[in-house]
């Protein structure tokens, strides 16, 4: 090679080195398990090739769960063990016909959740499978074709918290046409775009007859955990789609990929965060009146009564699951913190999908203390993605194992990774 061909190679190189922020060298070395990790964290590969994977529950003894979004000839819910503690999963195992979203281990039991209901199987010391067949906790949710997972979440005082999504983009009077007005009130916010509580123990419970709603307003939020050190109920919204589509007037393709925000919300009961009427602009911080509603990009109208989020991430990146870090292995600022799971986007064309990702968000207290930061990065295997199906995994679960290690589960083929701290 010619000396000036060597130093602009090793420029590039250097640039790329400066350029990398969210973490120390190239997703594809080995000890990162093809992952882009800040410096000193390492990664391995649980299990893959498990089924399409949504969220994931971690037990005291590091036995994982992960819940499919559809059966497979095996059953919906897998059950994972790693007898001779490399890191890998050698005992795999599936149960059950309810595949969903939600999955939780809570005193000795196994919560999962379909569309429609929330049930619980019971765990015994040392077995990995549950025993018995399940009892239901909660059902009576409207079969619905958009937004319909039921993830959830306990406060550790009793009770049990559910995500009922908006059936709708924005609860137009044509859904999903161009120009339509919204449905003045919303209807759809009786039952649904909000969080309802139920009683953890109590079997058989209806959510039109039992549910309690605990705050409305919210679109969908599939993300959803009780942080124990703030004693507070957190979501992360996935925000409205299609506003350049709908508005073409108002929003160019470039609007339509920036905005809204998905929004991050400290849920308290009584909240109203204002879907459909509203949405979040993060770049001037401010909840605006949606189009559909007569919003004009600047008007602010009723959203002034509706509660702000903690934070705004950019536009369709699909947060997908939320985990507050209360362990020790990693560094001390992360204690405390937020992962969210990003699952990434489809209404970013015809510019690049972004997302496919998982970013910290450091907390004092109650709230954010500072900016988030892409955490781990490289899940879709590629530079450039036009389309959800170029990405090759998709970051949509997350728990912490009893050790401190971050576990990241995938949508696409059901890939499980374990990111640890080692240095």
């Amino acid at each position: 090679m010619k000396k000036t061909g060597f130093l602009l190679t090793l420029a590039a190189v250097v640039l790329f080195s400066c350029n990398n922020t969210a973490g120390d060298l190239p997703g594809n070395n080995n000890d990162k398990a093809g992952l882009n990790l800040p410096e000193g964290f390492k990664a391995t590969v649980v299990a893959e090739d498990l089924g399409p994977g949504r969220h994931i529950a971690m037990r005291d003894n590091g036995d994982i769960y992960l819940q499919l979004r559809n059966n497979s000839k095996k059953g919906s819910t897998v059950a994972l063990r790693d007898t001779d503690g490399d890191g890998q999963a050698d005992v795999i195992k599936y149960f059950g016909n309810l595949p969903g979203t939600g999955i939780k281990v809570h005193k000795n039991y196994l919560y999962t959740s379909t569309d429609t209901s929330v049930q619980r199987y019971k765990l015994k010391e040392g077995e990995l499978l549950p025993a018995g067949e399940p009892e239901f906790i909660a059902g009576g949710f409207d079969n619905q074709s958009q937004h319909a997972a039921k993830p959830f979440t306990f406060d550790g005082e009793g009770n049990m918290y559910v995500t009922v999504g908006g059936p709708a983009n924005a609860c137009m009077e044509q859904m999903r046409t161009k120009g339509s007005p919204g449905q003045d009130p919303c209807p759809l916010l009786k039952w649904h775009a909000g969080i309802w509580r139920f009683d953890e123990d109590k079997t058989g419970q209806m959510q039109k007859a039992e549910g309690d709603r605990y705050a409305t307003g919210i679109r969908h939020a599939v993300a959803i955990r009780w942080n124990p050190a703030a004693d507070y109920l957190y979501v992360v919204q996935h925000g409205r789609d299609q506003l350049s589509q709908f508005f073409p007037e108002m929003f160019s393709a470039e609007d339509n990929a920036k905005l809204p925000a998905e929004e991050f919300f400290l849920v308290k009961e009584g909240s109203d965060f204002g879907w459909p009427y509203c949405y979040y602009n993060q770049m001037k911080e401010q909840k605006l009146l949606a189009p559909e509603y007569g919003g004009d990009r600047e008007t602010v109208g009723r959203c002034a009564d509706k509660e702000d989020p903690i934070m705004g991430f950019p536009g369709h990146y699909a947060p997908n699951d939320l985990l507050f870090y209360t362990k020790d292995q990693f560094p001390e600022k992360y204690k405390n913190g937020a992962f969210v799971a990003f699952h990434g986007s489809w209404n970013r064309a015809p510019l690049e999908q972004e997302g496919y990702n998982v970013v910290f968000v450091p907390f004092e207290g109650a709230y954010p203390s500072g900016e988030w930061t892409v955490f781990a990065d490289d899940f879709s295997g590629r530079e450039t993605i036009k389309s959800p199906s170029d990405a090759e995994h998709r970051p949509t679960g997350l728990a912490t194992g009893p050790e401190g290690s971050l576990y990241v589960a995938d949508s696409r083929s059901g890939k499980i990774w374990k990111i640890y701290y080692d240095q």
